[in-house]
């Protein structure tokens, strides 16, 4: 029986946005697939590194330290995810919770000697990482992709504070007061 090639199916406008999302998705994972093993050379995670690179660009800004609060602030995450990620590095030797009061949220975090040396190391190397990583598109798809998702990042975050902003109205709390 010889096959035969039937032409692609045309897929419903609405049907796009959920291909994109799945697509995006879906790179975010074989990212993160590909990255682990480079993550494990240097003994750490990606979200290691998420944490020591952002303790380490707050170190350029500004000496002393970020508060887990600002730390998971800019990096997007929870506080509760952003101190088991300090916990392990702080065992590591890599960071080190400065003094404050008992609430480990205020205590700044900075990195250690060992820290900043690790951070350095992987600087050192991650460019032509980051080459590798983008190999598949070409330097005008890669400057696209990187408007693209600057603008989309714009969005979400506009969209983000407006969520902020809803669960925050007078409204909700004047009806939660009721109950």
């Amino acid at each position: 029986m010889i096959a035969t090639k039937h032409p692609p199916r045309s897929k419903p406008a609405e049907a796009a946005p959920e291909t994109a999302v799945r697509a995006l998705v879906r790179t975010f994972g074989l990212l993160e697939r590909v990255q682990q093993p480079y993550w494990a050379k240097f003994g750490i995670s990606g979200s290691q590194w998420g944490v020591l690179r952002a303790l380490h660009r707050a170190e350029i800004e500004k000496p002393g330290g970020l508060r887990l609060t600002d730390l998971s602030q800019r990096l997007l995450v929870r506080p509760p995810s952003v101190t088991g990620v300090i916990d392990r590095l702080q065992r590591a030797g890599l960071v080190v919770r400065g003094a404050s009061s008992g609430d480990l949220r205020t205590k700044p975090v900075s990195l250690t000697p060992r820290g900043k040396q690790l951070v350095d190391q992987v600087l050192a190397s991650i460019r032509p990482r980051l080459s590798l990583l983008l190999g598949g598109l070409s330097e005008a798809d890669q400057a696209k992709l990187h408007q693209l998702l600057i603008r989309w990042g714009e969005h979400l975050e506009a969209l983000a504070q407006t969520e902020t902003n809803r669960r925050a109205s007078p409204v909700r709390v004047a009806r939660l007061s009721q109950s």
